[in-house]
Parts: structure tokens; sequence; C-alpha cells
């Protein structure tokens, strides 16, 4: 397809995520790293800015991270731009993005609870004061009680995948029969079973809780959670969401 031919919208995320991805690695060799400013931090971390929200998905932890995201964004999110128009496109996508974020930062509040009450002050005090720091040279407290919980409050999310998740379930609801490809393995299926079975892995993967896991699975569904929400509050507006 002509490049001129890529609907406005999608055609300016991709420019945009790609100088985003550039500007990461070029800054990265002057010793700056973007992702903590612009990447989304817990609401009680040192780094957190409320802005996080809207720029972390425009961060991206590798070229395979961003080359899938904005692939899926071509793929899926033109024929939704084509359907929906501009302006109803780029609110979806925005929306579905923020609210995986804050789906993430929930999902994590209620992961700290429990950890936090066995937590003395003087160790919750030494993660406030010293694991922000501490994670940003690449290093986290021996204490695996403490470690798990620093990573909870000082990680960074990045990507656009929540706001892509949202753009597969728009693309199964609306196109339900499109038989999609799959590449691993290769064969047919229809896009309603694809979204669905994505959403159960992710589901299953969010809840398997893998420390060694650094996907973030429930900003993945908070993503589909509230396209689905927008989706049927412009269904009952209009009868129809296109």
């Amino acid at each position: 397809m002509n490049f001129k031919n890529i609907p406005p919208v999608v055609k300016n995320l991709l420019i945009i995520n790609g100088l985003f991805f550039l500007a990461t690695i070029l800054l990265k060799g002057q010793g700056i790293d973007l992702s903590d400013y612009l990447g989304l931090h817990y609401w009680k971390s040192e780094g957190f800015q409320p802005y996080q929200l809207v720029t972390y998905m425009f961060m991206h932890g590798g070229f395979t991270h961003v080359l899938f995201n904005m692939f899926a964004v071509f793929m899926f999110g033109r024929v939704l731009e084509g359907v929906w128009g501009q302006k109803r496109f780029l609110i979806f996508y925005m929306v579905t993005g923020i609210g995986a974020g804050l789906i993430q930062m929930l999902v994590a509040y209620i992961r700290l609870i429990p950890l936090m009450a066995e937590i003395p002050q003087d160790g919750m005090d030494l993660i406030m004061t010293e694991g922000y720091g501490a994670l940003l040279e690449g290093k986290n407290f021996v204490d695996p009680l403490l470690a798990q919980t620093n990573a909870l409050i000082n990680s960074v999310t990045v990507g656009a995948s929540g706001a892509v998740f949202g753009i597969l379930l728009a693309f199964g609801m609306l196109f339900p029969n499109t038989e999609l490809m799959l590449l691993f393995p290769p064969i047919p299926i229809k896009a309603k079973w694809f979204v669905i079975g994505y959403g159960a892995i992710e589901l299953y993967s969010g809840f398997a809780n893998n420390p060694n896991d650094n996907v973030a699975h429930f900003a993945h569904l908070g993503g589909m959670l509230f396209g689905f929400i927008l989706i049927k509050m412009w269904q009952k507006d209009r009868g129809s969401f296109y």
C-alpha cells in the first residue's frame, strides 16, 4: 500500500511512535533515559507524572515491541478509521490507551495491599526513599518482599499495547467473521475467536503473576475493557458504533 493512502490518524500514529523510538535510542546514547520521563509510573512513585498516562503509549521497550504494535495499528486501525472516521478513531485510541494505564495502576494497587501489610514502616520508608533510584541503576533490594514491592511501585510501563488491544477488540466486534491468518500456527481463524482467545490468554497470564514476566497483561485487558465500554456507549447513543 502507498504510504500516502494510509488514513491520516493511523499515519500520524506510526510517524509519532517511530520518532519517539528514535529519540529514545539517540538520547540513551547521551545518558538520558526517555522512558523514565515519559513511561508510566505507579502514582505513588517518585517518578510519576500525570501526563505519563498519555506519553507512555508512545514509548516502547525495543524494536520488536514497537514493530508489532505499529503493525497492528496499521493492519486493523486503518480499517476502523475508514469506518469510524478520524475523530472517532482517535478518541477510541486515546481512551483505550489511557484506560489501559489506569487499569495497570489499579492492579498494582491491589497487588500492593497484601505486600505492604507484611512490610514494617522502616522497610516502606526505604522503598519510598531509595527504591526509585535503585531501579534506575538496574538494581533492587536483596529481600524478595522489598524487591517485589519496589518493582510494583517504581517500575515503568511503556507501549501502545493497551490501545492496540482495544483496536483488536473493536475489529472483532465490527468484523466478527472476517478470517485472519495466524503466523504460529499458519491457520485461518475468525476475528471474534481470535479476540476471545487472545483475551483469555492475557487473563490467564495476568493472574499467573509470573515474576519474570515483564508484560503488562492487565493493561492489555484494560484496553479491551475500555474499548468495549466505549463501543457500547456509542451503540446506545446511535444504535450503531460506526
